[in-house]
């Protein structure tokens, strides 16, 4: 079998196909280029609107916060009351509520994930964890994310993330919740722990393991340098890790992130997230595996990305880095 073939491969958890085109790695390069620029690091911004003690928008000024720190966000997406929408046959409308947080990882604006201590990332761990569990007790579904870098729209640089909380349930997540109840229902195993059995014993596409978690470039990435974070254990949602599965968590993402940010020698721009079972399941959730996706731009170098443009916003999402090879190029900025 050619490993430079053109192919399809499925999409696991969603069903839909990514193309892959190894042999276009080889194509000469004049598309958009950013020059990387140096950072200015510094602790606290005077102009930040997320630092200790700043003011934000409508004069709410930030408390002197030394650890996380969870707000509700000042422009939210989506509101804990909503109006009901007309009736139609064809052009389909119904309300949407819920309501949304920012996550400040840390007082110090210079900081990131890849770079905190271990027990500063605890820290963020832990809020993660309370806050599903929280939040998760008045709505459908809770999404927790992360937007690193401009490159991913992220506002401001300062080391945070969000919560969007719905009485909906995502369409991604939906999709995600449908494949995983079929494969269940018809072999009675959970479909990612099929898959970290598989991928643990193939050995092509794992990024790092311990005992407790599992990075793969999954066979079916669509993003270049993507990865899919699987807990070993039979968790459902964030709250559900106990002692030994947070701290594990710390460990493999102070290797993965910074392996990342090694790449192409860089703060490395995401978007992440995680994904548990919805909270309107209830109990219902033996399909589920607690899962995190890294979503990464970054294709050849800093100011080289991947664009998912035209056969990808038409057609499906393609990729020429294959997985295998994208696993190996991480797996060698790891320490």
């Amino acid at each position: 079998m050619s490993e430079t073939a053109p192919h399809r491969r499925k999409n696991l958890l969603t069903g839909e196909y990514v193309l892959v085109s190894p042999q276009r790695m080889a194509r000469p390069w004049q598309g958009e280029r950013k020059k990387a620029q140096d950072e200015k690091r510094t602790r606290h911004d005077p102009t930040c609107y997320l630092c200790p003690g700043n003011e934000r928008s409508g004069g709410i000024t930030n408390p002197d916060y030394e650890g996380t720190f969870v707000f509700q966000n000042d422009f939210p997406a989506l509101l804990e009351e909503s109006e009901k929408r007309a009736d139609a046959d064809l052009f389909i409308e119904e309300p949407a509520r819920g309501e949304a947080r920012v996550i400040c990882y840390s007082p110090d604006h210079s900081a990131t994930l890849a770079r905190m201590s271990a027990t500063n990332r605890r820290s963020v761990v832990d809020t993660w964890c309370s806050l599903s569990a929280e939040v998760g007790s008045r709505w459908a579904y809770v999404q927790i994310f992360e937007n690193k870098g401009a490159m991913m729209g992220a506002s401001s640089p300062h080391p945070h993330g969000q919560l969007w909380a719905s009485d909906f349930v995502p369409t991604e997540v939906r999709r995600e919740d449908d494949r995983q109840r079929e494969y269940f229902e018809r072999s009675g195993t959970s479909l990612l722990a099929e898959v970290a059995k598989r991928e643990a014993e193939a050995q092509q596409r794992i990024v790092t393991q311990n005992e407790r978690w599992l990075v793969i470039v999954p066979h079916w990435a669509a993003w270049p340098f993507e990865t899919l974070l699987i807990v070993r254990a039979d968790d459902r949602r964030l709250e559900d890790l106990d002692e030994e599965g947070r701290e594990a968590l710390v460990d493999i993402l102070g290797e993965l992130l910074p392996a990342y940010d090694r790449l192409f020698d860089t703060d490395f721009p995401y978007s992440m997230g995680w994904h548990g079972a919805p909270h309107q399941l209830g109990d219902d959730t033996g399909h589920w595996r607690l899962h995190a996706h890294f979503y990464p731009p970054l294709l050849r170098s800093p100011d080289i990305r991947k664009h998912m443009v035209g056969f990808e916003l038409l057609g499906e999402a393609q990729r020429d880095l294959t997985p295998e090879a994208a696993a190996e190029r991480i797996r060698a900025e790891l320490r």
